[in-house]
């Protein structure tokens, strides 16, 4: 009877063990580092002289689509500056007093209160772009 009951215990004591190993191991801790991360910064504007405040304003992130042909009409960025990143088709850009520029994917621009611009889709294909930017409300 001794011996039965020691096997039991050495029995429970083993599954115990394993149980708990078992458990412990399928915790994955909270990872406090990145890893498999990169970035690459692809445009920026000093928001200094941008804004008198950012108050009340969101920041924005849109997915915008111009069909080939389209057009976006003259227009300022005078208290609302934008980053662009293009990801499809092709854009030609007309800026006041400077050369005409035309972006393919990849391509993007940083536009603050100096830009002046029109802009048209001279691809075969939908221009799209993300335009992150700090609208007035």
């Amino acid at each position: 009877m001794r011996r039965t009951f020691t096997l039991l215990v050495g029995a429970f004591v083993v599954a115990f063990a394993f149980l708990a190993g078992y458990a412990s191991g399928q915790r994955s801790p909270v990872p406090t580092q990145n890893v498999g991360q990169s970035e690459e910064l692809l445009r920026s504007i000093d928001l200094t002289n941008e804004l008198d405040s950012a108050t009340g304003r969101p920041l924005r992130m849109r997915k915008v689509t111009l069909q080939p042909g389209g057009v976006l009409g003259l227009h300022n960025h005078v208290d609302r500056p934008a980053v662009t990143y293009l990801l499809q088709g092709q854009m030609t850009y007309h800026q006041e007093q400077k050369p005409d520029l035309v972006a393919n994917p990849g391509d993007g621009f940083a536009e603050g209160r100096a830009t002046t611009h029109w802009a048209e889709s001279t691809g075969k294909v939908p221009a799209v772009w993300i335009a992150v930017d700090i609208p007035k409300p």
